[in-house]
């Protein structure tokens, strides 16, 4: 799993945020999207390491901006019964 995170120029309301999320769905197979026009930033999960130039095309067409692209290795909170030392 990979979360891929956008630095993301013009939301301003939740409005914007479903624009830029609806684009990505679209455009690439993720797991989850979400997006904070207070942020700034669109946070993506997906099974595999996504290209970012189709991500900045999804989402520039749009009319937002991606600033930045930053990718890292994702696992799942998971709930567990025993605490880890």
């Amino acid at each position: 799993m990979t979360k891929t995170t956008l630095e993301v120029d013009g939301m301003m309301c939740g409005m914007c945020e479903s624009h830029v999320n609806e684009a990505i769905r679209k455009a690439l197979d993720v797991k989850k999207v979400s997006s904070s026009h207070s942020k700034g930033r669109t946070e993506i999960i997906s099974e595999n390491p996504l290209d970012e130039e189709k991500v900045k095309e999804a989402v520039n067409a749009t009319g937002y901006q991606v600033l930045s692209v930053k990718s890292e290795p994702y696992e799942k909170k998971g709930f567990s019964l025993f605490h880890k030392k």
